[in-house]
């Protein structure tokens, strides 16, 4: 692939494009060309070459010159004094507009990434609450055991209080019983004891007291 790891990057960086243009001479000619005449025949070697090309293609008529060739040097002269007069404020300009247009495509650009940040910070906020709702279904949990534990103690203590009612009256019906049954019991030995006894008997134990 393009980007692939065994690419060797050192020898084949990745081509990047220039945010200036290259260096040129008399307007159009690359910086390039000079220093590679430089490197074989010095400072002039570029000029002589040019001379040369130039001798050589008027010499074969490879290059006519005709009654029309003053025309083509009067417009390299007018090229060549518009970019003078005119070049630094045309290129000041067509940079402001290239500024101007990559300002709005960052813009819209920058307003998309945050965009796009804003959503993946929802949705961190979102998992986040996603995590908590295990914290909230263990304290709803929790919470209904401690309701079925209240509710339990208030049927027991209702079971303990009927039972105790039930217990309370069983008592004191025992009691009442006994209570009963103890004063029949007083009456009917009085009554026997009274029957028993004779007018004179009676007599005597009155005269006792």
């Amino acid at each position: 692939p393009f980007d692939g790891p065994e690419r060797d990057l050192v020898n084949f960086p990745r081509m990047v494009r220039l945010e200036e243009p290259a260096k040129t001479r008399y307007l159009f000619v690359p910086e390039e060309w000079f220093e590679i005449f430089y490197k074989k025949t010095g400072v002039t070697g570029p000029y002589v070459f040019a001379a040369g090309i130039t001798t050589y293609v008027l010499s074969k008529e490879i290059w006519v010159v005709d009654h029309e060739f003053p025309y083509v040097l009067a417009t390299i002269g007018m090229f060549y004094l518009g970019w003078k007069k005119f070049g630094k404020s045309v290129a000041e300009y067509l940079d402001k507009e290239i500024d101007s247009y990559e300002a709005d495509c960052n813009s819209s650009r920058a307003s998309e990434v945050d965009y796009l940040k804003e959503i993946i910070e929802k949705q961190k906020k979102e998992i986040w609450r996603t995590e908590a709702q295990k914290h909230i279904m263990q304290a709803k949990r929790e919470n209904i055991s401690i309701q079925l534990e209240t509710i339990y103690r208030e049927r027991a203590l209702q079971v303990y209080n009927q039972v105790k009612r039930r217990l309370d009256y069983q008592l004191e019906l025992a009691n009442l019983t006994r209570t009963v049954q103890q004063r029949h019991m007083v009456n009917w030995i009085i009554e026997n004891v009274m029957k028993s006894l004779t007018s004179d008997q009676e007599k005597q134990s009155f005269k006792k007291y």
